[in-house]
């Protein structure tokens, strides 16, 4: 019922993909249909996951780095299962907040070497995490994570987000960056918004 939300489906980096198994019964099924689709859509390393994991939802990708949520869908199992399968750093954080379910309702990665993210959503030791990784992050106020701004799509320049993000908005037009606000009200009545209808192919 949620296939709208893409994002979830799976992780891919460098060709290599990663279907979701996704922790509640209704979005079970999508799990083998995302990794049909990948394999379908080239990825032939396609490999279907052992623990519970969102895509997407939980791993973004930040230059060599991959940020994992859990707290209330991935399991942190899947963390050490996403390092070994691609190689690459993964740094765990928590979600405290079930507002913020998935890591990408927090978190938006804006370039290779910045984010944007809201505070009171992970634990103080995450927290520690994000500000040592990332001294110069656009930090997010409450009202704007609220309308779920965080959601958000970048290529490194252009922005995708929320309307509703005021503030969000203008901080990235401070820092540079393009936003590109769009009217996404019928998507967060669902918990959603634009990163969680994109799946990244990182081919």
């Amino acid at each position: 019922p949620d296939m709208v939300f893409a994002a979830n489906g799976g992780l891919v980096v460098e060709g290599r993909a990663l279907g979701a198994r996704f922790a509640y019964a209704e979005r079970q099924p999508e799990g083998p249909a995302y990794v049909a689709w990948l394999a379908a859509a080239g990825l032939k390393d396609t490999v279907e996951a052992v623990h519970v994991n969102e895509g997407e939802g939980d791993f973004l990708v930040v230059g060599g780095v991959i940020l994992a949520g859990t707290g209330f869908r991935t399991d942190p199992g899947a963390h050490a299962e996403v390092q070994e399968l691609f190689g690459l750093p993964v740094i765990s954080l928590t979600l405290v907040d079930p507002r913020y379910y998935h890591l990408d309702t927090a978190l938006a990665v804006l370039d290779d070497s910045n984010v944007a993210y809201y505070l009171g959503a992970s634990s103080e030791g995450s927290r520690e995490v994000l500000r040592r990784m990332f001294p110069d992050a656009v930090l997010a106020s409450a009202e704007d994570a609220a309308v779920l701004g965080l959601n958000a799509v970048s290529d490194g320049r252009n922005v995708v987000l929320a309307s509703a993000a005021v503030e969000l908005t203008q901080a990235l037009h401070d820092r540079g960056y393009t936003p590109i606000s769009i009217d996404l009200s019928e998507l967060l009545k669902a918990g959603g918004g634009a990163k969680c209808c994109t799946l990244e192919i990182r081919a």
